[in-house]
């Protein structure tokens, strides 16, 4: 009989230690995933704080389209308003629609510049256009490494039997960042 209580309580301690490992496995993924939201954020924000210098830049040397302009500011005060709980996918479904009409809006900026050929000539703004640039290739890796974390999460909570483990302690899957619709098709030019 003293053989039979020795394995059970072996057992259960072995159970207790998976478990508890298990347990802070999803802890260090979950965190993972915030600080890699973090850092999408925090290129999201970069651009955001550029955009200023942008268009004071191409306000001093045009007579600008107004329209261009105040689509551009009222779209990255939307941008940087939308908050987001990482949690629900709804919240990151209308971050990256506040995002994606930013990115539309600097588009349509860089492309009216074409008119402008002193501007586009001038070293202030031609660095600019490059950080933008560089915010943009930043954002795309940002939110590929997100995705990365995101799947390596979701993975985990979603196999057994460390799924048992995701249930019992509410760990849930994250949303992912996804192309937008009509995303395989060229851009129209403006």
């Amino acid at each position: 009989m003293r053989k039979i209580w020795i394995a059970v309580i072996a057992i259960v301690v072995l159970i207790l230690i998976w478990g508890a490992s298990t347990y802070n496995s999803f802890v260090k993924q979950q965190e993972a995933v915030r600080t890699a939201w973090s850092q999408v954020e925090n290129v999201y924000q970069r651009r955001a704080n550029l955009i200023p210098n942008i268009a004071a830049v191409v306000k001093q040397y045009t007579e600008y389209e107004q329209g261009t302009l105040i689509a551009v500011t009222e779209a990255r005060a939307k941008a940087t308003a939308t908050n987001v709980n990482i949690d629900e996918a709804t919240d990151l479904n209308s971050y990256e629609t506040a995002q994606d009409e930013l990115s539309q809006s600097i588009g349509r900026l860089l492309v009216s510049v074409e008119d402008y050929p002193d501007l586009k000539a001038n070293e202030e703004y031609l660095a600019l256009q490059a950080e933008l640039t560089g915010c943009e290739n930043r954002i795309a890796i940002e939110r590929e490494r997100f995705n990365e974390t995101a799947k390596s999460y979701n993975q985990k909570v979603r196999r057994f039997p460390s799924n048992l483990i995701a249930k019992l302690f509410g760990f849930e899957q994250r949303a992912y960042f996804e192309a937008d619709k009509g995303a395989d098709k060229a851009p129209e030019t403006f």
